[in-house]
């Protein structure tokens, strides 16, 4: 018989269902399998005199998360997941679990985040931090989704590269036949070079890693990012294309994971487009009559983000834009009546900087002047200044960290929770 998924159970229909066993329930004559598969929970209920008495046996000598195959009838139980509950005609263990589990896996008793960590794969059986990446790969399939539309093309940069990307943040060094060479921090000067290339309109997903020893509840040492890249382009038309890439994700998420969302307890608002601007300058004035002062030119503290987000709304995107030049990578573009501010700006979301993005430099005396003012050597970036001297438009592009992201839209407090297996500077394993 062809497998049946707990969500396409039918009351009347004949049904094979596989998965692990979530709970059990003796009551001596009435026994209740909760069983898990990958659409959620099912209910398998054997009663003494009603059911074989062979199945009745091997019932009670099942055990949580043993592995196993029900064949049966589905018949209506409205107290039962689903609205229905299978009477097993054939009961086959695939698998055993010992005993006792390493953490509890319906999640009554509650494990720290360590112990749930080094012990993920029994952490992800539990159906809400299941449901926290049904989120995320819903997020995923909206970001391609509406970047398919505008005739954006997937790329896939390098991992390993030859030198800092952005400057700032440390790089993991690796060996590379017998040369210097470092895990990519950002997939920046490519996809630039993928525009410049032809390609014109580039998107991607792709890991990157930062060896900086962050032990935060915000930052990992290895994070996905979702990228794009636009030629012909300003920091405005990069906005437009992230108001919709954001309003999507937030529709699809709210129409596609109802359940999911209701499961993790949490809940947001599909934004109104176009999403709220706010200058770096007025953000400082904002912020100076709630008693916080920050110095032009400055960045912006956490207790800074935290309070302009309260300020402007907090479950409201919006962003900060023109940018002190000096705080931003060294690519972004300064603008042209008034060079010590930029074309750069992130998007606020609950308190925490959502993404970042900006108009790029294409102009290659600009990129030498602006790396020098950085205190980094031009020759280092020779092949990607080099990019931009055989005919570059202007372009512009930005990156949403999928992780976070996906930590804001569930309201976990911890950016581990979104990740699947996390690195950071204490984690190599799982």
């Amino acid at each position: 018989m062809e497998r049946t998924y707990s969500s396409d159970i039918k009351a009347g229909a004949k049904v094979r269902l596989s998965g692990w066993v979530h709970e059990k329930r003796d009551f001596g004559k009435l026994i209740f399998l909760i069983v898990r598969d990958m659409d959620g929970l099912a209910q398998v209920t054997a009663k003494t005199g009603v059911t074989d008495d062979k199945l009745v046996k091997q019932v009670k000598d099942i055990g949580k998360e043993f592995v196993v195959d029900i064949e049966g009838v589905a018949e209506q139980n409205d107290r039962a997941p689903n609205g229905v509950e299978i009477k097993p005609t054939k009961i086959t263990i695939i698998s055993e679990a010992e005993s006792p589990l390493p953490i509890e896996s319906t999640g009554k008793v509650q494990s720290d985040l360590d112990t749930r960590l080094d012990n993920r794969f029994l952490d992800l059986r539990r159906p809400e931090v299941r449901a926290i990446f049904t989120v995320q790969n819903q997020i995923m399939r909206s970001f391609r989704k509406t970047l398919d539309a505008k005739k954006f093309i997937e790329i896939t940069p390098p991992g390993v590269i030859a030198a800092s990307s952005e400057g700032g943040a440390e790089l993991f060094p690796i060996p590379y036949y017998n040369k210097e060479a470092f895990l990519a921090q950002s997939p920046q000067i490519y996809k630039q070079m993928a525009v410049m290339g032809g390609m014109e309109k580039v998107s991607m997903i792709t890991p990157v890693w930062r060896a900086e020893r962050s032990n935060t509840t915000r930052h990992l040492s290895e994070v996905r990012q979702m990228d794009i890249e636009m030629g012909f382009a300003t920091d405005k038309e990069a906005i437009e294309v992230l108001d919709d890439v954001v309003h999507t994700i937030f529709k699809d998420v709210k129409d596609n994971c109802d359940t999911q969302l209701k499961l993790i307890g949490t809940d947001f608002k599909v934004p109104k487009l176009p999403l709220k601007q706010i200058t770096y300058t007025d953000v400082l004035t904002k912020l100076e009559t709630e008693g916080i002062k920050i110095k032009w030119g400055e960045d912006l503290s956490t207790p800074a983000e935290k309070k302009i987000c309260e300020i402007m709304g907090w479950d409201e995107p919006f962003y900060i834009t023109e940018w002190p030049t000096d705080v931003r990578a060294f690519y972004s573009m300064p603008d042209e009546k008034n060079p010590k501010i930029c074309r750069a700006f992130d998007l606020m979301f609950r308190g925490v900087e959502l993404l970042s993005g900006a108009q790029r430099i294409h102009i290659p005396g600009l990129l030498i002047e602006r790396l020098t003012a950085k205190g980094m050597d031009p020759e280092n970036f020779k092949f990607y200044i080099d990019t931009f001297r055989y005919g570059a438009p202007p372009h512009a592009g930005w990156s949403i960290g999928l992780e976070r992201i996906t930590m804001l839209m569930t309201e976990r407090e911890n950016i581990r929770e979104a990740c699947l297996f996390p690195r950071d500077p204490k984690r190599l394993t799982p």
